[in-house]
């Protein structure tokens, strides 16, 4: 049974450590549809760097809200959203934030070769900062990764048969690389609205070829 936390520690279970929390120097990948709670989760990650120093979070489509931010735990004196559109940019973008602030959130547009993101990553080792990256297409390539969280399942709690007030947020979740000891893990985390988000279970799956990330 994994260890009741917040998405901001570090989580036990069956003697395997998984380190949620944006540590410098590591990147972290999260990957699903949209709608699969990465983005609360991305920017929850942020909460406990923001308490230290600015953080950034790059917003790809444009709809970003502050108060979503601020919701999540993170300091509202101390984050920078840019919103950046343009494909081409959007490295030079994140290198600059990645120079000068200890941890960024940037969603990755479709199409960005894999070459850039590797340079990131490296830039993000050297620097000392957290990069968690949300391609929009889901795919990062192999080894860019510390950490790559992916989202297989949403379930909502309190809304009966389209009735009803939501109670919580349930996200079913899939863990691999480094940061995962090289074994693919399952765990559930809790989300009712508040600051914390809550893993709640978790269980051992096998051992995954795509753990090198």
């Amino acid at each position: 049974m994994l260890e009741t936390a917040t998405a901001r520690t570090v989580m036990h279970s069956g003697g395997v450590t998984i380190d949620l929390r944006a540590e410098p120097g590591r990147t972290i990948g999260l990957l699903g549809s949209l709608g699969g709670g990465l983005t609360r989760l991305g920017l929850s990650l942020l909460a406990e760097p923001s308490q230290r120093a600015p953080v950034a979070v790059v917003d790809v489509r444009g709809w970003l809200s502050p108060l979503a931010a601020f919701e999540s735990g993170i300091d509202p004196e101390r984050l920078v959203i840019v919103r950046n559109t343009e494909r081409q940019q959007w490295p030079q973008v994140v290198a600059a934030l990645l120079e000068g602030l200890q941890a960024v959130y940037a969603e990755v547009p479709v199409g960005v070769p894999e070459a850039h993101l590797r340079r990131l990553s490296a830039l993000a080792r050297a620097r000392r900062g957290a990069l968690l990256l949300r391609p929009l297409d889901s795919k990062l390539p192999s080894g860019v990764s510390h950490l790559t969280l992916q989202s297989e399942r949403v379930v909502w709690e309190g809304a009966e048969s389209g009735h009803g007030r939501l109670r919580r947020r349930h996200l079913h979740m899939r863990a691999w690389g480094k940061g995962a000891g090289g074994t693919e893990r399952l765990y559930e985390v809790e989300d009712d609205g508040e600051n914390a988000m809550r893993v709640v279970a978790g269980v051992v799956a096998s051992p995954a070829g795509r753990a090198a990330g």
